[in-house]
């Protein structure tokens, strides 16, 4: 397994937010952790990273357990997060937002470069010398996820990656993970769109009031109505 989350608990203070989380990510395969608003999918990611102030229970990644590691750590090993807020460098280009977050090659593990993707995100190629500050919510979430790529991450999560785009801008997402799978690289996803999530996930996993709720592939997900109604309707 690539990411192996074992019962995983997360506090705020005082206040538990995960309850015995437990997550498998193969080598290769998108998971869609889906769920509604405030269920805990932003807060699993976090606290897969290291974002978290308090945890326990194991995380493991290339079987190694980063459980207890620093998120610095978890990102040298590997591990790249895509937030929901898109945190670019406003006054910085596209070309030097891509800079910044560029690290040396990985073994065995797919090399991003600049020109590579431009080829993911063909609207960032005729921007590339635009300032951040200066383009749509989905330019800058192509740029965010083309900045984590430029680490040449094994595993990369996305949380709510769909979110508040619009349908031509979501459809071109939706390729771009794609390609990155057919490019060997493992995702994780944290999302509230089931028609996204089942464009580009192998698997899925529910999650409710920081419960998983369901796991296991979008095939049997689709089949089951009482799951999406109970877990998943607005």
């Amino acid at each position: 397994m690539k990411l192996e989350v074992h019962q995983l608990d997360a506090f705020y203070g005082r206040a538990q937010i995960l309850f015995d989380v437990t997550l498998r990510v193969a080598a290769g395969e998108a998971v869609a952790l889906l769920g509604r608003n405030g269920a805990g999918k932003s807060t699993t990611l976090r606290a897969i990273l290291g974002l978290m102030p308090r945890t326990r229970g194991r995380v493991v990644f290339d079987g190694r357990d980063i459980s207890h590691k620093s998120t610095g750590h978890i990102a040298r090993c590997g591990l790249g997060y895509v937030p929901e807020d898109r945190r670019v460098f406003a006054d910085l280009t596209v070309e030097e937002n891509l800079m910044v977050g560029a690290q040396k090659p990985r073994a065995g593990v797919p090399v991003w470069t600049q020109e590579r993707l431009f080829e993911l995100f063909p609207n960032l190629a005729q921007l590339r010398r635009r300032p951040a500050g200066q383009m749509s919510g989905g330019e800058q979430q192509m740029l965010t996820i083309a900045r984590t790529l430029m680490g040449n991450p094994s595993l990369i999560m996305l949380d709510e990656p769909s979110e508040g785009l619009a349908p031509l801008i979501v459809d071109g997402m939706a390729r771009a993970i794609l390609e990155m799978k057919r490019h060997g690289l493992t995702v994780l996803l944290a999302e509230q769109n089931l028609r996204f999530a089942r464009a580009v996930s192998d698997r899925a996993a529910i999650i409710e009031k920081g419960r998983i709720r369901f796991d296991g592939t979008i095939a049997s997900l689709l089949a089951d109505e009482a799951i999406s109604r109970a877990y998943l309707a607005v």
